[in-house]
């Protein structure tokens, strides 16, 4: 299904582990979709950085005002449309965002440790260091029953993971239009 035949209104996060490829396919998503495009590390505010780059793991309490940004974001393009990257690692973070904005629509990225180990380690400049994957993984709930979204391997190419998101956007709208 063609990126015109999907709602331009839609909002979807693309979630996963550090190193998954969120930036690149939530940007080709955007611009696939036609919509804006919001990079979550721009929503952290200056402590979270600093606790990140030394190594520190956020907590909930960390993450809660991160969180509501975003989600007032995506508040914000309701009717509108969106893409935004964001780890939404536990089922309660994405539980916070869909307070904000009940439609969103979540494309969850996944991939093994080895592969976004060696993803991370080719990075440059980004405040995020290898040592907090395993944090990451042990925090990860994947998306459950009931959560509108999409898994998709980062062992496919981009332009592929954002050809299954176009086509699975497009199924929820042939959906919401039958129902």
């Amino acid at each position: 299904m063609s990126a015109s035949a999907v709602r331009a209104t839609d909002v979807v996060v693309v979630m996963g582990v550090a190193g998954t490829g969120k930036s690149t396919v939530g940007e080709l998503l955007a611009r696939e979709l036609g919509v804006p495009y919001a990079e979550a590390d721009a929503f952290h505010p200056p402590a979270n950085i600093a606790k990140m780059t030394a190594g520190t793991p956020l907590d909930d309490t960390d993450r809660a005002p991160w969180l509501d940004a975003i989600g007032a974001w995506a508040r914000e393009r309701d009717g509108l449309g969106g893409v935004v990257s964001c780890s939404a690692l536990k089922r309660a973070y994405r539980d916070r965002l869909r307070t904000a904005e009940p439609g969103l629509f979540f494309l969850h990225l996944t991939g093994d440790r080895a592969l976004i180990a060696d993803r991370m380690g080719q990075r440059q400049d980004h405040f995020m260091p290898l040592t907090l994957l395993d944090s990451q993984f042990a925090t990860l709930e994947p998306l459950q029953p009931g959560e509108d979204g999409l898994t998709v391997p980062i062992t496919e190419d981009p332009s592929a993971i954002v050809g299954s998101a176009v086509a699975a956007l497009g199924a929820r709208r042939t959906a919401s239009v039958h129902s």
